[in-house]
């Protein structure tokens, strides 16, 4: 929580010195419009972590099975480190410093610069620094994400749609199918085959490519530019 504050007193610090603007420049307002964006991009990312996961169980044989030793609190706390986790993230990359960069150099720019420092932020928290295979294929997959949540954030003039686009997949990811740092949570997956080479370079495209290649599609085709 404490980080949480941290990220929005700077937020609203630098909208404040550069621009003049409050916290609610980052369009949290209209409720009923801003809610209906969040829950539409939460809803688009999650259907697409379905998806992938089944794809996945799919390509190993492999099934997906209840833990007995979940909880409805366990569930609701991962839900919670999650929800913080994403709007931490997108605070400092579709938050304040977007904002002003589009202000000031315009959007293509700025959505640009954007999703290259999320795709590098991803070789730190990924883990990946060094192995250079890794980092190119990570970059390119959460650098043509961040691309379309900053784009998102262009065209609806709110964070609101990218954080319901970055939480849908992350939640969904992270607390339904068992795959983030929590250990396991609501699915876990058994049984099933080790993924071969070509069967595991699928998994990796339909999750790191395809997926942000069908936000950037709905991004583009299906939200309507604010003025």
């Amino acid at each position: 929580m404490i980080g949480i504050l941290v990220a929005i007193a700077i937020s609203w610090l630098l909208l404040y010195l550069i621009e003049k603007k409050n916290i609610l420049a980052l369009g949290f307002l209209p409720i009923g419009k801003t809610l209906k964006q969040f829950l539409t991009g939460f809803l688009i990312t999650g259907i697409l972590c379905v998806l992938v996961q089944y794809l996945e169980s799919y390509l190993k044989s492999s099934a997906w099975i209840v833990n007995k030793n979940i909880t409805g609190s366990i569930i609701i706390n991962s839900f919670w480190w999650d929800f913080k986790s994403v709007l931490i993230e997108e605070l400092i990359f579709r938050g304040a410093l977007l904002y002003i960069l589009i202000q000031k150099i315009g959007s293509k720019k700025s959505i640009l610069i954007s999703a290259i420092a999320f795709g590098i932020y991803h070789w730190f928290s990924y883990g990946v620094l060094g192995n250079l295979m890794a980092m190119i294929l990570v970059f390119i997959g959460t650098g043509l994400m961040g691309y379309a949540w900053a784009w998102a954030f262009s065209k609806t003039k709110s964070i609101m749609l990218p954080f319901g686009l970055h939480l849908g997949w992350n939640f969904i990811y992270n607390t339904i199918f068992s795959n983030g740092p929590l250990g396991e949570l609501l699915l876990i997956q058994k049984g099933g085959n080790e993924l071969t080479d070509w069967t595991s370079l699928l998994n990796f495209v339909s999750g790191l490519i395809i997926v942000p290649l069908l936000v950037l599609i709905y991004v583009r085709w299906f939200v309507k530019k604010e003025t």
